[in-house]
């Protein structure tokens, strides 16, 4: 495996579309648009890695400098991205050596304390300290159901349907105050918005071109944004059949969401609704009259991997005092094994080394799934994958570890 870390390096310019087609051709696609023969405006060259062999790309992988929102703090974050292997060098630890190259150099130069990803497959990447840590709802219902209860907020805002630019010129101030109270949001720079706002007619797959929506207040604050697009269709017996996909929507106010919503469950034709990247404790599940009438579909979105432990846990808040010590096992990661104490508070948090007897016993990747608050502690020790030492350490645990806003990852890299 020596040799393989040694023979990774980062793809060039002039090597990108054999680097791109060897990246699609993993995942039984074609580079979208000019994918194919330029770098995206978001791609980072000096952090890819390529494999090459005899003129071939044989692996892939990149990482982007992305911010994450954590319990209480935004945390430099290493978004793991392009990881593939062709199928000629499966089974030759040529992924272990992907891995290896991008976690050691990431704590070798104290660069982000956290590493994310969004897993092709859930089977890959636990063995490399990555859990998932977030989900999204996947809401899908018919629009003959769907109405907001008696009472649901309303303000003295209105929606208006916008062109892009007005849209984007709302949205990006809206967007980057909102994602800071939202464990495992992302922030977007002019780039990733570029990227989010793409709209290639090649791939609608039959639907419209996104439009959009504000909410603006009396005053002329904009305080809700909102993207979709209809795919139309009609009935056997000639009915409408259109179908609404929500792709965006966010709001700071709650009668701006219910407007929103609102708008969104009204269009005249559409009969289904779906919202496939909601939050899993999206609010329109209090919102709709009849709960029932949206059917929810939870997967997980982000993984993440604790690259230092110390650093991660130090730089998240804990909504409760917390004072344990942990005894973290991490075999691929050898720096982060040991015992840590942990000691946190609304305000702050410190993470060092430790001899001390052990409160509680866990894995780097149990760490990982907590860290953004979704997944309880004791839960994890439910499945045998934490071991309480101190009676209580569980409780404690779990409550400092956990966070009011339940963690949601809407971008996917």
């Amino acid at each position: 495996m020596a040799d393989l870390a040694s023979a990774l390096r980062p793809v060039t310019e002039e090597e990108w579309p054999a680097f791109a087609r060897a990246l699609f051709a993993a995942f039984a696609e074609e580079p979208p648009g000019t994918f194919a023969e330029t770098p995206p405006a978001v791609a980072e060259l000096d952090r890819s890695l390529g494999l090459f062999e005899n003129g071939r790309v044989a692996a892939t992988s990149g990482i982007y400098s992305r911010v994450l929102t954590v319990p209480g703090a935004l945390v430099p974050c290493a978004g793991v991205t392009w990881v593939t292997v062709a199928p000629t060098h499966r089974r030759r630890g040529v992924l272990t050596a992907v891995m290896r190259r991008q976690l050691d150099g990431l704590h070798e130069q104290q660069r982000e304390p956290v590493a994310a990803l969004w897993a092709s497959e859930a089977s890959i990447y636990g063995r490399f300290g990555y859990a998932p840590a977030a989900e999204r709802s996947g809401l899908t219902g018919g629009t003959e159901r769907l109405r907001l209860r008696p009472g649901a907020p309303a303000g003295t805002g209105r929606v208006d349907v916008v062109d892009l630019d007005a849209y984007r010129g709302a949205a990006v101030g809206l967007h980057d105050r909102v994602r800071r109270a939202v464990p495992g949001n992302l922030d977007r720079d002019g780039r990733w918005w570029d990227r989010q706002l793409e709209d290639d007619p090649a791939r609608r797959h039959g639907a419209s071109a996104r439009r959009y929506l504000l909410h603006t207040e009396a005053d002329g604050a904009v305080t809700g944004y909102a993207a979709y697009r209809v795919k139309g269709g009609w009935s056997d017996a000639g009915e409408p059949d259109a179908t609404l996909t929500v792709e965006e929507v966010r709001a700071s106010t709650p009668a701006g969401y219910a407007a929103l919503w609102r708008f969104l469950l009204s269009v005249d034709l559409v009969r289904t609704v779906r919202y496939r990247s909601g939050p899993v404790d999206d609010p329109l599940r209090h919102l709709v009259a009849d709960p029932r009438a949206l059917h929810v579909a939870p997967v997980d979105t982000l993984w993440v991997r604790l690259v230092d432990v110390d650093r991660a846990l130090a730089a998240r808040r804990y909504p409760t005092p917390i004072d344990l010590v942990l005894e973290v096992r991490d075999d691929f990661c050898h720096w982060n094994a040991g015992r840590w104490r942990l000691s946190g508070h609304p305000a702050g948090g410190y993470c060092g080394r430790t001899d001390r007897d052990p409160d509680l016993v866990l894995g780097v990747e149990d760490l990982a799934a907590a860290y953004l608050g979704g997944v309880s502690l004791a839960t994890l020790q439910g499945a045998g994958r934490v071991t309480e030492v101190s009676p209580g350490a569980v409780t404690l645990a779990s409550t400092a570890f956990g966070w009011p806003v339940p963690p949601w990852c809407p971008d996917d890299f």
